[in-house]
């Protein structure tokens, strides 16, 4: 039986302080890989509509006493109906150095209770490790699927035919939604997203080959649309180095596609790479969508945007190097909420009357911040 941790939260303010990108001005400082903190950094004025003067942050969960593992790595998923988080960890080292890596999910239950000052907030969290079935290896991204569980992207083991998406319901085995295109095996399965009519939307990379998981690549590294109700499944993008973050505006009429070439395994970067976050118009034909008008949307300030997402007011967020980056629809900077060590996925979680919950994965590192929801600019 998967080990139960609870642990009381800690809250704490981080000021928003402005930094300046013009001629003559020295770079500002960052936080220690090591700190405790974290700070909101604003590049634009339109930025206090999302973090105002400060914003509140609490350490909710730290692997850092435990080797420092990637507890807290991908598939930042939020599902409200139970108000648990579930998130993947990154690989992590067999006993058996002959086998493959493993990859856990954290299923990490929240718990409210009502401050002093009257405002609603998670107060204790039951942190439990659990370890993937056999039939969904090595999950990385996800998604609350359904209104019913979680759809998981499995990247597969060395066995070509391994991996696809995967739905878990709660205390149940996961069930297969699509495992291949046309029988050929998806490389590895990064991120995906439902839209508002339950159709799924993916990015297939070469990943779990360069992290020697999966076998060698038979398809491009491609963006994919399917439909679960008609098992249509088409290549929708194609032309990425390494596409691992797919995110949707939240009028259904933009997809962003996040494309990591820059960054190697190891942790190697290739300066002049790709740290991109592309955009494409979602256009329909006879009701089947197609992606047009592609376009770069921004190059991250700081190592790749390894995820991607939407608020209400169309404002953008990517996981990178440096923590959350923002920028507004139309790709303007707005500002930075610095994360020790960096930011790899994020989720919005319940909205409080004017606050809604951003949670951050930074490795060994699981992060709770209150932002102001529909955020203006």
């Amino acid at each position: 039986m998967a080990l139960v941790i609870e642990k009381v939260t800690h809250v704490f303010n981080a000021p928003t302080t402005a930094v300046i990108f013009q001629p003559g001005s020295t770079p500002d400082d960052k936080l220690p890989p090591d700190s405790d903190t974290i700070a909101a950094k604003l590049y634009h004025p339109f930025f206090t509509g999302i973090v105002g003067e400060g914003i509140e942050c609490s350490l909710i969960l730290s692997s850092d006493d435990s080797l420092k593992h990637p507890s807290f790595h991908r598939g930042c998923a939020y599902t409200q109906e139970d108000r648990t988080l579930w998130v993947t960890s990154g690989l992590l080292p067999s006993n058996n150095s002959s086998s493959l890596p493993t990859v856990l999910i954290s299923r990490i239950s929240l718990r409210d209770g009502m401050g002093t000052d009257g405002r609603r907030r998670v107060e204790k969290v039951g942190w439990k490790k659990l370890r993937p079935p056999s039939s969904m290896p090595m999950p990385a991204g996800a998604c609350r699927y359904a209104g019913d569980g979680v759809l998981y992207c499995s990247q597969g083991t060395l066995q070509p035919e391994s991996g696809g998406l995967f739905h878990m319901r709660p205390e149940e085995e996961p069930e297969p939604v699509l495992t291949s295109y046309f029988h050929k095996p998806f490389n590895s399965i990064q991120c995906v997203e439902e839209d508002t009519k339950g159709n799924l939307w993916f990015a297939d990379s070469s990943v779990g080959f360069e992290q020697e998981i999966r076998p060698e690549p038979k398809l491009p590294n491609q963006v994919y649309w399917f439909s679960p109700i008609s098992g249509d499944v088409r290549a929708v993008a194609d032309g990425f180095s390494r596409p691992v973050g797919i995110g949707l505006s939240v009028n259904q009429k933009i997809l962003y596609v996040t494309d990591t070439g820059a960054a190697h395994p190891g942790g190697n970067m290739d300066a002049p790479g790709s740290a991109t976050i592309y955009a494409f118009d979602i256009a329909e034909n006879y009701g089947l969508p197609s992606l047009v008008n592609r376009r770069v949307f921004a190059y991250v300030k700081e190592g790749v945007p390894s995820d991607v997402m939407c608020d209400w007011s169309g404002n953008v967020y990517a996981a990178c190097g440096d923590g959350v980056e923002v920028w507004n629809s139309e790709g303007m900077a707005l500002g930075l909420i610095e994360v020790p060590g960096g930011c790899t996925s994020l989720c919005f979680g319940a909205i409080y009357q004017s606050t809604e919950e951003l949670f951050i994965c930074a490795g060994s590192r699981l992060w709770l911040v209150l932002i102001n929801h529909h955020g203006q600019s």
